[in-house]
């Protein structure tokens, strides 16, 4: 990718360019090993590096997730602070900029079988996006073979390349061998029987990946035009815009669109509202779809989802808020009922 990246610069197809690598502290000597490879590799094509080091171990423990989860989640903070930089230094627009990563067609494939062991939603089955807001994905299409052969043939044509202490043109990092872990499981063992039985699965699944994209696109397009004309957000709009962590309510026409689309678009919705972050649970979606009965909200229907949030249903739809609010309202309500039920009544009303 740092090479194809040069190059495009070069051409003056695209802009100024920056790499960054992230040393997880995670392989000792291997990880400094592949910082001083990514070094010399920026020095040779003449581009800017930047270089943080986090202590991955150290901040899954602390948070109880998952190291590889809380890797990734630390690469993209990384990358996004990095972007910043790098827009702040060049005077660019950051609507402008993109983050490059070096995913391949093998990495998509693998997603696919990761999600089809562990069930997915929606969409789950396209895998990687080529684009993801400012993520941008090249290389998306080719596989790791293909891209050794790449640096073999730049090397055998006397192209400048970066090689390590072993003479490696590429690094390889050692615990993608260790299939305790769930993504190397599925690379050493899922995937090769099934290229046993069709060796050209690469290209047949991203091509059954790519159709599927399509449909979803599409299937995401109409589901937000759902939520767009048949929800609305608690909080009003305002000068600095929507606060979506007060909650949404489905309008009673909502309950009328077909399921699948209900399904998408309450996702979107519980996706808006806790943050691109967030895991949205199947269990929480379908929750919410409970609140309607054969298209109509479901009245005295109220049960809790993820995030401590709070469903209820009554004639005006089906609202999705924090408990917080949730047991606020209701004690208000029960507080207006009682002083209906203490006010005196009328000589005519007694009569």
């Amino acid at each position: 990718l740092a090479y194809v990246g040069a190059a495009l610069r070069e051409a003056g197809d695209i802009g100024p360019v920056a790499m960054l690598h992230v040393n997880h502290q995670l392989r000792g000597e291997d990880a400094d090993g592949d910082e001083r490879f990514v070094s010399s590799l920026a020095e040779l094509l003449g581009i800017p590096l930047f270089i943080c080091s986090i202590d991955i171990a150290a901040e899954a423990a602390r948070s109880h997730e998952n190291v590889e989860a809380v890797a990734r989640r630390e690469r993209y903070l990384a990358a996004n602070e990095a972007l910043r930089s790098m827009c702040q230094h060049e005077g660019c627009p950051l609507s402008e900029a993109r983050i490059f990563t070096a995913h391949t067609a093998d990495d998509r494939i693998e997603n696919f079988y990761m999600r089809s062991i562990v069930g997915t939603g929606p969409g789950g089955f396209r895998s990687m996006r080529y684009e993801n807001g400012p993520v941008v994905r090249p290389l998306l299409d080719a596989t790791r073979d293909e891209l050794r052969v790449f640096l073999a043939a730049r090397e055998a044509v006397g192209e400048p390349c970066v090689c390590d202490e072993a003479g490696n043109l590429w690094r390889e990092d050692a615990t993608n061998a260790h299939t305790d872990r769930f993504r190397a499981y599925v690379r050493h063992k899922v995937v090769p029987p099934c290229k046993e039985w069709n060796e050209a699965l690469p290209e047949v699944l991203v091509r059954s990946m790519n159709l599927i994209a399509d449909e979803d696109d599409m299937l995401e397009q109409m589901a937000g035009e759902l939520a767009q004309r048949d929800s609305e957000w608690v909080a009003a709009d305002d000068t600095f815009g929507i606060d979506r962590s007060e909650g949404f309510r489905l309008r009673p026409a909502f309950g009328a669109a077909a399921r699948p689309l209900q399904r998408r678009a309450v996702l979107q919705l519980l996706q808006a509202m806790l943050g691109p972050d967030a895991r949205v649970e199947t269990s929480s979606v379908e929750a919410v779809l409970d609140g309607f009965a054969e298209g109509k909200p479901r009245g005295g229907y109220v049960t809790n989802i993820q995030h401590d949030l709070a469903v209820s249903a009554n004639k005006q739809g089906v609202l999705v808020e924090p408990m917080a609010y949730f047991r606020a309202r209701r004690k208000r309500d029960r507080e207006k009922a009682g002083e209906r039920a203490a006010a005196p009544q009328s000589p005519e009303a007694a009569s």
